[in-house]
């Protein structure tokens, strides 16, 4: 006769549940991220708030690092923007940002069923990598005028990039480029060379006149992060570049030549999320 083994409740619980693993994210690209940066009880992401209308209205923009690309399509409706082009290393949360686009103009136009799947979605409005792909410059979608909302099927793209590896196209220029909450991923990442990178091309990016609109992580953030990967680690113990030496190195080596601190005037951030946001002009 078979011995009968009588599990206890706290021992069902445990075999029948999962443990669930910390969220491992290489290059910051966590799922979900404005979830937990913005929370429920907020409408709008506290820094858009500080943005001004005449950096975006009109004006070709790039979004390096964009995630799930809610900042991007915020950007867009709320500034009208003539385009903004939403780049991230991760494949995953282009897609989501190219749902999160098909959502928004499935609630603006009434175009789609409210109960679209995704897959329903992306099949109703396509949204190509081809397309995106194409100089943002190159496509013109009509004028914002009176209430109307934009037509972020001709403003926003998104596309899967490294942007620090990737080459600079002859035909791309911006007037406004953003980097919010990205820099602590690539200095850890690819360490100085990729930072000064970093900043290279986005100054070589922009427009004569244009401006760049960084958020860098505080180096106190760095060290918990250290340990996502063996790259991390050892190029968290070879930094020699700090966050709070950025500002010089934008004006005195990489050639803007003007700065304007406009976290002064934001409020609202969750605990965590008080940063510089930091206003470069070419």
């Amino acid at each position: 006769m078979n011995d009968v083994v009588k599990l206890t409740p706290k021992a069902k619980n445990s075999n029948s549940k999962k443990r669930k693993r910390k969220e491992v994210a290489l290059f910051g690209n966590y799922k979900n991220y404005y979830g937990y940066r913005i929370g429920q009880e907020l409408e709008e992401d506290p820094r858009v708030k500080v943005f001004k209308k005449e950096w975006f209205e009109g004006k070709d923009c790039l979004d390096i690092g964009c995630n799930s690309g809610l900042i991007t399509i915020n950007i867009a409706k709320k500034f009208c923007c003539r385009s903004i082009l939403g780049v991230d290393i991760d494949t995953d949360r282009i897609e989501e940002a190219k749902w999160n686009l098909r959502r928004n103009m499935r609630e603006s136009t009434g175009k789609l069923p409210a109960k679209a799947s995704r897959l329903k979605d992306a099949k109703a409005v396509e949204v190509s990598d081809n397309s995106v792909a194409e100089s943002p410059t190159e496509r013109k979608g009509e004028d914002c005028e009176g209430p109307s909302p934009c037509n972020l099927s001709e403003r926003v793209f998104f596309q899967r990039e490294n942007f620090v590896q990737s080459r600079i196209s002859d035909d791309k220029r911006y007037h406004t480029i953003m980097c919010l909450s990205v820099t602590k991923w690539i200095h850890l990442n690819w360490g100085d060379e990729g930072l000064i990178n970093l900043f290279t091309k986005i100054w070589k990016l922009l427009q004569p006149g244009g401006m760049l609109i960084l958020e860098p992580q505080p180096w106190d953030s760095y060290s918990k992060n250290r340990k996502v990967s063996e790259t991390a680690r050892n190029n968290y113990s070879t930094i020699e570049i700090f966050p709070e030496s950025f500002q010089d190195i934008l004006l005195d080596k990489i050639g803007f030549r003007l700065v304007e601190d406009i976290s002064c005037h934001l409020s609202g951030s969750k605990t965590g999320f008080k940063r510089p946001i930091l206003a470069f002009w070419k």
